[in-house]
């Protein structure tokens, strides 16, 4: 185990931004491949950058008997219908869990295992998603015009497997159907 000491960070507990703490920041670049309208996605790059998510690393040892923690931002937009999302991602270590807990805005939280289950959990203000072991999970923000603010955390060794996502995305997508936040089959998904 790493030797660490007692530590204090900060985060406002509307925005989830950190007066400390350095944000990583994922524009729309960052998201070449996960969109599933392409010719939408090209567009929307071609009038430039914008930042669809940032989150705070809080700087926990990713080792055993750690809680690795943090906030994360989704802003409001959409990539043709489509909500802007994070990338999602497996646990390294499959078996292990993560909690979210959301501090504003409007979103949920699309999860599903390597055996097909899909679930889709909606959020607001309060609101707390436990997201067990060996379930993929992504962020998405279904809000018009507010940022989809969480807390997480989860064991620090759990690691993070982005590639699988990367590689196959997700069954099922979020999409606007005429103002309402409809679940579709992802026509992309890579079996």
């Amino acid at each position: 185990m790493t030797d660490m000491t007692p530590t204090k960070f900060d985060f406002d507990t509307m925005t989830g931004l950190s007066r400390t703490a350095t944000p990583i920041a994922r524009p729309l670049s960052s998201l070449r491949g996960y969109f599933s309208d392409e010719g939408a996605y090209a567009a929307a790059l071609s009038k430039g950058d914008p930042l669809v998510y940032e989150y705070f690393d809080m700087g926990v040892p990713e080792t055993s008997g750690n809680v690795a923690y943090g906030t994360t931002s989704i802003k409001p937009g959409r990539i043709g219908s489509e909500y802007f999302m994070t990338k999602g991602h497996f646990h390294t270590v499959l078996d292990t869990a993560e909690v979210y807990y959301c501090l504003s805005g409007h979103g949920g939280m699309m999860m599903e295992t390597p055996e097909g289950k899909v679930e889709w959990r909606e959020m607001r203000q309060g609101d707390v998603v436990y997201v067990p072991g060996r379930w993929a999970h992504r962020s998405i923000n279904i809000s018009a015009n507010e940022p989809f603010v969480m807390f997480f955390a989860f064991p620090g060794h759990a690691g993070h497997d982005y590639g699988t996502i990367a590689t196959k995305g997700f069954r099922k997508l979020m999409v606007d159907v005429g103002g309402v936040p409809t679940m579709v089959d992802n026509p992309r998904w890579k079996g």
